[in-house]
């Protein structure tokens, strides 16, 4: 198999060097950065309303959120994901690039179409998540992934990779016990590691595989996190662009090595994520804060599609990978 060197796309050369000026004069914008990074967007933070792009990020926002109260809609939610054996080819595929050694982890996706009596924006609404964003009447997310935050000059990225439904007995410990989960997590763990080495100074995991609670419209979810961090240079709003760009794609949606697993990912997968599994975020002139587009629902002309997926080691079962395919298919509340 020939493995491609990716070189940046004119546009993310023109979005670099666009966020690069706005952080040397500390003006905060906006970014959504699809996963291939070909058609990134960057904004002055004034400008993004217009555009008709809504955001929230923690407690920041640009969007005039209803009272709960005020939702009184019953939901209807179905999905209709891939057959099995469908999967089941895909992950085979996976499974004997991961034993050649072209890979050692592969986030392995699929789209699935979803019926749902919500639009984009009263899925945006009613969402409650730590990233959100509907981008025009094209996609909306609701992610619980923190892609990179800059705090004061330290760099800290959080990725989730562990998935189980908190109504398993004991579901804490399933997770935290179990030999695959743990293999897919160390290896996230080296590659955001060695992501942030190449735009920090000083690398170190403040936290390892701590749980997260999410709760979904079929019940919560435990996903497994990570902490690690690295302190940048003292100029580092001067080039604030660059040292993104650098990191991209997240790893935590590739595997590792990210160039091989590029091109595993496009064989697998037979599809265009487009901005799903990309980044989208804010620098408000001296801090960022950024997340991984998951929990990703796209309007297409054959009807809504949820996007999402999970990692695949050598050690990965397909019943087990398909099932956490479906559960990720979710509205969030």
């Amino acid at each position: 198999m020939q493995y491609k060197k990716y070189s940046l796309s004119p546009a993310a050369m023109v979005a670099i060097e666009r966020m690069n000026q706005l952080g040397k004069s500390h003006k905060p914008f906006f970014f959504v950065i699809d996963y291939l990074m070909q058609k990134p967007l960057v904004l002055a933070l004034e400008e993004v309303e217009k555009h008709q792009i809504f955001y929230k990020i923690g407690e920041k926002t640009n969007y005039a959120f209803k009272s709960k109260a005020e939702e009184n809609t019953e939901i209807i939610f179905e999905k209709y994901p891939l057959g099995f054996e469908e999967y089941q080819g895909a992950f085979t595929l996976v499974q004997n690039h991961l034993r050649r050694g072209d890979s050692f982890l592969v986030n392995l996706t699929k789209p699935t179409p979803i019926r749902v009596n919500l639009s984009l924006r009263e899925i945006f609404e009613r969402s409650k998540a730590a990233y959100q964003l509907l981008f025009k009447n094209q996609f909306v997310l609701f992610s619980p992934e923190t892609f990179v935050q800059i705090k004061s000059g330290i760099i800290s990225s959080h990725p989730m990779k562990g998935t189980i439904s908190a109504n398993i007995p004991d579901a804490e410990n399933i997770i935290l016990e179990d030999k695959k989960e743990l293999a897919e997590h160390a290896t996230i763990v080296d590659l955001i590691r060695n992501d942030i080495s190449m735009v920090a100074e000083k690398v170190w995991v403040e936290r390892f595989r701590y749980i997260d609670r999410v709760a979904t419209n079929e019940g919560d979810l435990l996903q497994v996190s990570s902490e690690i961090c690295g302190k940048l240079p003292d100029n580092y709003t001067e080039q604030i662009g660059s040292l993104l760009f650098k990191m991209l794609p997240a790893g935590s949606i590739t595997g590792a090595p990210k160039p091989q697993t590029i091109e595993v990912i496009k064989e697998a997968e037979g599809y265009d994520r487009g901005y799903y599994t990309g980044v989208f975020g804010i620098f408000d002139g001296e801090n960022l804060d950024s997340a991984v587009m998951i929990r990703f629902i796209e309007n297409t002309p054959q009807g809504m599609l949820f996007k999402s997926g999970g990692g695949i080691t050598v050690f990965a079962n397909a019943e087990s990978e398909y099932q956490e395919l479906i559960d990720k298919v979710y509205l969030s509340k």
